[in-house]
């Protein structure tokens, strides 16, 4: 991005952008679980009872989503919005980045379930192909679109002000923190596991996909993929040995790029893309 588009895209979304965006989304995830935290009774007479599959908990992980497509609209307009979807699109990277999503990813959940000894205890959880192709669309629809907010907005605004290490893990903080109601709710997935491992492994995460979000040139696409595999419903259970796993993997990631992650250079600032941009999405 030439000085000049990088002047332009920071009047069309400017860093101020941020404070609405955490805003809209702690406050419509968090009210959602609120309600039915403080007010079980009443909620769960008139929605039901919360599951993860409630489309008041699709709503509530669709928050960061929700609030990047204002604040995009908002600031770019409808074009804006399309230049800014059109980052999906965006789907080059190093080989090394799709084997570690495809082969690597894997492993570190067959590796952790090996570790905690329940690699072949466990049955397969699904007793059909049709169980098994919900589970895996339900997935798909669900966790990656909150992508289009962490990686899809914050993180480029961040970068602005930080270089990748600290915009990753300041997020990777903002992004596990935003999941703690869930923990405290029954009915929902996060209510069986244990919320510091979780905190830690979204902080590591955090900093891995900075490196996929800037290697890759701002794919929305490839963190949505990342998302995706590791809450890959055929994996074994490997908690808590896979957040240990991918708290290596994070070492090794910013070890690796220390001279792309301690420094702003390279960084990714670009929420829409603008006209000039076009011809690294083509």
């Amino acid at each position: 991005m030439t000085s000049r588009s990088a002047a332009t895209e920071k009047c069309r979304v400017p860093f101020i952008s941020l404070a609405p965006f955490l805003f809209i989304s702690f406050g419509l995830a968090w009210g959602i679980l609120a309600l039915f935290i403080f007010l079980p009774a009443p909620m769960t007479a008139m929605f039901g009872k919360l599951t993860g599959q409630h489309p008041l908990f699709f709503l509530a992980v669709y928050a960061p989503a929700i609030a990047a497509f204002i604040l995009v609209a908002y600031n770019g307009g409808m074009g804006g919005l399309r230049r800014y979807l059109s980052r999906l699109l965006l789907w080059r990277c190093s080989p090394l980045w799709y084997a570690f999503l495809i082969i690597g990813i894997p492993l570190v959940f067959i590796s952790g379930s090996a570790l905690k000894g329940n690699l072949f205890k466990e049955p397969f959880p699904f007793a059909s192909i049709p169980a098994l192709a919900a589970a895996l669309f339900f997935m798909a629809i669900k966790g990656p679109v909150e992508e289009f907010g962490w990686r899809g907005l914050a993180l480029p605004l961040l970068q602005r002000k930080l270089a990748p290490i600290w915009a990753g893990l300041l997020l990777g903080i903002i992004w596990g923190f935003w999941h703690l109601p869930a923990f405290l709710l029954s009915g929902t997935p996060q209510s069986a596991w244990s919320f510091t491992p979780f905190f830690l492994g979204a902080v590591a995460i955090s900093v891995i996909v900075t490196r996929l979000f800037n290697a890759a040139r701002g794919s929305i696409l490839l963190p949505a993929l990342f998302h995706f595999q590791l809450i890959n419903p055929i994996w074994p259970d490997a908690q808590p040995y896979d957040t240990y796993l991918i708290i290596i993997i994070a070492v090794l990631v910013v070890w690796l790029n220390r001279k792309t992650m301690f420094t702003k250079a390279g960084a990714v600032t670009m929420v829409i893309p603008g006209l000039e941009d076009r011809a690294m999405i083509s």
